[in-house]
């Protein structure tokens, strides 16, 4: 029997409609995996998520072509000044990911986060911004050119509307490179991007996409710039993509990476938080795992954890305990 950890740890600012962060960690004979999909995910959803957190916990990683990571600090769909709060406090980020296209939000709203952004980091800082498939086409190349000018220059916009189709159309119409995230990690065809030339950058999360192994394939096949990005994961899985991006052939963007910020603590004692703008390649330190679920929640992970093995049984995969 498998040793299990069930986490939840409160955020520190609300993202992605969250307030809490949960999650079970499995431990294995190469070290500890993590299995954390969001709780609105079904269980063939969540089947990559296992895949990788068994990757973790049995088999470890491929061997590392570089021993640290630059990363890029997140700042939520926030207010300017606690925008700025969170890049003065992310230990030396020199690049910074601005959620833009909250709901409820306008686009007013957006220019004045990456405006207190681009004050704190300076001209010579990147800021890239990321949509969550929030606008339409049209939308997107109306706003884009705001933004633009509002952050002083972006680097990337990720994932600025939801179909392919349409991130297709938007790279076609506008001057700022375009990254795909969910048309990679959230489609039946991850490689349409590459078909219908919808992206410069790929970003690729390892727990939604089945691991590292599998992540690096799908970089060789899709054949663009590979940006890590987290699953907003404890440190335990944070290693995962730090593994990931270390193993890449080449590595030209920062990574979304630095987000146990995002946490109000985590389940080691060590954290893998960033030093100068970089997280150090390897496990984190593990001695004694740390904000354990109450009992409600820890019966509900575990029995979440035995269904998706269940299907993946069923569906042939090995998802032996």
């Amino acid at each position: 029997m498998r040793e299990l950890h069930v986490y939840s740890i409160p955020l520190t600012t609300r993202f992605r409609g969250i307030d809490v962060r949960e999650g079970l960690l499995l431990r294995g004979e190469a070290g500890w995996g993590e299995f954390s999909p969001f709780l609105e995910y079904d269980d063939e959803t969540c089947l990559p998520w296992l895949a990788a957190a068994r990757e973790a916990a049995d088999l470890g990683w491929p061997a590392p072509q570089r021993t640290r990571i630059p990363v890029n600090v997140t700042v939520p769909a926030c207010d300017p000044e606690r925008a700025r709060q969170i890049v003065l406090a992310s230990n030396g980020c020199r690049t910074a990911k601005v959620k833009v296209a909250e709901p409820g939000q306008s686009v007013g709203d957006d220019q004045a986060r990456l405006e207190a952004v681009r004050e704190v980091l300076g001209p010579d800082g990147l800021i890239r911004i990321d949509a969550n498939g929030g606008w339409s086409a049209d939308d997107a190349v109306l706003r884009i050119p705001l933004l633009d000018r509002a952050s002083g220059g972006l680097e990337y916009v990720e994932q600025p509307c939801a179909a392919v189709e349409d991130l297709a159309l938007v790279r076609r119409r506008v001057g700022v490179p375009i990254a795909a995230d969910e048309s990679i990690r959230r489609a039946e065809d991850p490689y349409r991007v590459r078909d219908l030339e919808a992206a410069d950058i790929a970003v690729l999360k390892v727990q939604p996409l089945g691991g590292v192994r599998a992540c690096l394939r799908i970089a060789e096949d899709i054949g663009l710039p590979v940006v890590v990005s987290s699953a907003l994961e404890t440190s335990v899985g944070i290693a995962a993509g730090v593994a990931l991006a270390a193993a890449l052939p080449e590595l030209d963007h920062a990574c979304g990476l630095a987000t146990v910020q995002l946490l109000a603590s985590d389940v080691v004692a060590e954290s893998l938080l960033p030093i100068d703008g970089y997280l150090a390649v390897g496990p984190p330190v593990v001695e004694v795992l740390k904000a354990a679920a109450g009992p409600d929640r820890t019966a509900h992970w575990q029995a979440r954890f035995a269904s998706v093995s269940a299907l993946g049984r069923d569906l042939g995969e090995d998802q032996s305990s």
